[in-house]
């Protein structure tokens, strides 16, 4: 599955004001995660999984739908692992600061929910029409239009969402969406099936959380 590059950000409508990230991307480096970043599961969790996504990138809906789902049913809901996304800005960057700021408007017990919803939007998405799709993605998670409209115009947010998306490209050397890191470990190339996301899992757990190895037949 190719990944989508980050694009050079600049300033787009939507009364948005974007970071410029200028030059090469940085060598990758072991994330932290930090506050602001969302996440789900046990913040205990012996396995850390942290993914840079955009919720513009089609290639990131289709890992979230295909990989992801089945990885947070088995191991986040189960306490196993702890799942973080880190928000990037691939284009169209408006349409995903805008995804984005309606995910945190909607509070943090609805934000996973309103990133999935954007995701299956996707294909609703024509070009000078999108803002209706997310509307509605917003009206189905408690935002009205007047708090989507403010949504849209929150600077401290924008400017927020910018710094974290401009040290994801600069600092963690992420310069395509998704990419996925598990305790500390860029995981490359990406797992296409919920079978690999698994062995990179098991792959990841310290040694006295894995499963014996089963002893070969005579």
């Amino acid at each position: 599955m190719p990944t989508r590059r980050l694009a050079l950000i600049t300033p787009l409508a939507v009364a948005v004001t974007f970071a410029t990230a200028a030059g090469a991307a940085a060598p990758v480096a072991a994330p932290a995660v930090l506050p602001g970043d969302m996440a789900l599961g046990n913040p205990k969790a012996k396995v850390e999984v942290i993914e840079y996504a955009s919720v513009a990138c089609p290639h990131c809906a289709h890992f979230n739908e295909t990989v992801l789902a089945p990885f947070k049913t088995k191991w986040v809901d189960t306490g196993k692992a702890r799942f973080t996304l880190k928000e990037m800005l691939t284009a169209s960057p408006t349409v995903a600061m805008a995804g984005f700021l309606i995910a945190r408007c909607a509070g943090p017990d609805r934000y996973f929910k309103v990133v999935d919803d954007i995701y299956r939007s996707q294909p609703q998405w024509v070009d000078g029409k999108i803002k209706p799709v997310l509307q509605k993605v917003a009206a189905d998670n408690g935002v009205d239009e007047a708090h989507f409209n403010a949504c849209l115009q929150d600077q401290a947010a924008i400017d927020a969402i910018n710094q974290r998306a401009q040290r994801a490209f600069s600092q963690d050397g992420v310069d395509s969406t998704p990419t996925v890191f598990i305790n500390g470990k860029k995981i490359d190339p990406l797992p296409q099936t919920p079978e690999e996301m698994d062995a990179a899992m098991a792959a990841a757990q310290p040694a006295a959380a894995r499963p014996p190895a089963k002893k070969g037949a005579k």
